[in-house]
């Protein structure tokens, strides 16, 4: 076989090669071998060690998918993250400061997704493979919470009632300061033995909820999370930042960002990540796409003690972004979209007068592409958080500010 020399590394975290040819589990500067299937190199054997390359802290990770990092030193994956952002910015003209990234320590994954399947013998459960359907026990895990622990049997008992033999449950397991939350999808349609069955698991492990298909089955204590405090009980499945670490690093971001501001727009809102602990300093006008999030974030404000006026709007801001119009009497906007961006919102505080931005992203590119069309409108992009709380997985997440430079204003 030939010896193909390691270039760098692409946005899924595999080493790319001249060819293009992608690389699994390669470094930057490696001399490896391997059989080419396509753009792909397999059975990859690697001749020449980076001097970056450690060995894996976690003992599945070669068979497990939920890492794509671990065989790399920890500097070298913070600096490939930022690198990611810079040159995402790059690419349409734009640089800024960079901050020093803050990465979540191991065993600080709140929430995972279990794969579960009946078997002849019983169930199996766990993460999946490496670009592969095969379920691969974890019970070492090194990413995820210990609370988590229990998952994979919590999955492996509702696969022996809930699974078909064709499909793989889906378990979402959620550490919340109740108990666990459990949320199933991909399993069998609920009817009467399996609406009778579900709750003894409910009981079996203690859990604080577990939800079928959306359809809450049992909830011994609403499963509760507290921003800054502040207790809110999310729908199922709702999304969260993934770690408490990475969660309250945003947050000191966005603060920072929205400084003293008195009125607070918080677009994308969730169940109020940022929204309620903004709300002890200024009044915040919440919007998000799901109905239930935003009910779920304004009866956290109504329970929670001494904070300034929440209003909370459910719209979907891809159809129907706020226009500039609406956003004439914000001092400050909070823009956090899923990763597809927020172009059309973009859009519109372009023709804003907001004096302070703070786009919170999970998508290097679609944050550059909106980055671009804020600073071609005049805005300034004074620096860039970067937060890794997807500790040795290729995702990155960032805070970035924007102000209205001196021609704008």
């Amino acid at each position: 076989m030939t010896d193909i020399l390691i270039k760098h590394l692409g946005m899924q975290g595999d080493g790319v090669a001249d060819g293009p040819l992608f690389a699994p589990l390669t470094l930057p500067g490696e001399t490896v071998t391997g059989r080419v299937d396509g753009a792909k190199l397999c059975d990859v054997k690697v001749v020449q060690p980076s001097d970056r390359r450690v060995a894996a802290p976690c003992r599945h990770f070669k068979s497990c998918g939920g890492c794509q990092l671990q065989h790399a030193d920890d500097e070298f994956v913070a600096d490939w993250k930022v690198d990611l952002v810079r040159r995402a910015i790059a690419a349409h003209g734009l640089e800024t400061v960079f901050r020093p990234i803050e990465t979540s320590p191991p065993q600080s994954r709140r929430r995972a997704g279990f794969a579960a399947r009946r078997t002849k013998k019983g169930a199996l459960a766990g993460f999946h493979g490496r670009a592969s359907d095969t379920i691969i026990p974890v019970p070492d895990c090194t990413l995820i919470d210990p609370d988590l622990r229990n998952g994979p049997k919590i999955a492996e008992a509702l696969a022996m009632i809930g699974a078909s033999r064709k499909a793989a449950l889906s378990v979402m397991v959620t550490a919340t300061k109740t108990g666990l939350d459990v949320a199933v999808t991909n399993g069998k349609p609920l009817d009467g033995p399996l609406r009778q069955q579900l709750p003894m698991i409910c009981t079996q492990f203690g859990l604080a909820r577990l939800s079928w298909d959306d359809e809450i089955i049992a909830m011994e204590n609403p499963p509760t999370h507290g921003f800054d405090s502040i207790d809110v009980a999310p729908p199922p499945g709702a999304f969260l930042q993934a770690t408490a670490h990475g969660e309250a690093a945003l947050l000191r971001a966005v603060r920072e960002i929205t400084g003293d501001a008195a009125k607070v727009v918080d677009l994308f809102a969730g169940c109020g990540t940022f929204a309620l602990p903004l709300a002890r300093d200024a009044e915040v006008h919440a919007v998000e796409g799901d109905a239930d999030m935003i009910a779920a974030l304004d009866q956290g404000w109504r329970r929670a003690p001494g904070l300034k006026t929440v209003t909370a709007v459910a719209r979907d801001l891809f159809r129907r972004p706020l226009m500039s119009d609406e956003l004439r009497h914000a001092q400050a906007v909070v823009l956090d979209p899923p990763r597809a961006g927020a172009e059309a919102q973009v859009a519109e505080l372009c023709q804003s007068n907001v004096a302070r931005i703070a786009y919170v992203s999970c998508n290097p590119v679609s944050f550059a592409r909106d980055a671009k069309t804020l600073v071609d409108a005049g805005f300034t992009l004074n620096w860039i958080q970067v937060v890794d709380q997807f500790r040795w997985a290729a995702h990155v997440e960032l805070v970035a500010s924007f102000t209205p430079s001196d021609t704008r204003t």
